[in-house]
């Protein structure tokens, strides 16, 4: 059986948030519950999360959010399913939908390979006490790491203002 890492995240967001592939597990949903709206593009991911916020069958490179309607927006383990052009393009979006001020929060994966053999991760996330155990697979030829997103983001024009890693796992936090 594959490491199970841990990750740990407090209710500290005040305002509406963005969470960008919130269907599954729904875990910023169970952090935030109706400051959230999920998006998510495939119809399943969202029946699975949790009723306890707005969800919505949406494509993140392409919101229809009108600019600067969110105070923050996540992506939660969720960027690692788009290829490297549609990253670009949700980071895009997400610049566009997010308050000025506002904060764009990354967890993810550092993807060294996930082809021909599939990437997988083991979580087990404390949710602001709910804790959810849950994997995150691929299989794709695009790779990633902390510094290709903070690169990403920093094109976009977003601050980086905060980053963290811990055995190939990341998180960045991003000011508009």
């Amino acid at each position: 059986m594959a490491e199970e890492y841990k990750i740990k995240i407090d209710k500290t967001l005040t305002g509406k948030i963005l969470d960008i592939g919130g269907g599954g597990e729904g875990i910023i949903s169970r952090v935030y519950r109706q400051q959230v709206t999920a998006i998510d593009n495939l119809r399943d991911e969202l029946d699975e999360a949790p009723d306890i916020c707005t969800k919505i069958l949406m494509d993140a490179t392409a919101l229809s959010f009108d600019e600067c309607t969110f105070d923050h927006v996540t992506a939660f383990y969720s960027l690692m399913y788009m290829s490297r052009e549609e990253q670009k393009k949700a980071i895009g979006e997400v610049y566009r939908v997010l308050k000025q001020g506002g904060t764009f929060h990354i967890w993810d994966a550092a993807i060294p390979s996930a082809y021909p053999a599939p990437f997988n991760v083991s979580l087990e996330v404390d949710a602001d006490g709910d804790i959810v155990h849950t994997t995150y697979g691929i299989v794709k030829r695009d790779t990633q790491n902390m510094e290709l997103f903070a690169e990403m983001c920093r094109e976009t024009g977003f601050v980086l203002s905060e980053q963290s890693s811990c055995n190939s796992q990341f998180y960045l936090r991003f000011f508009k």
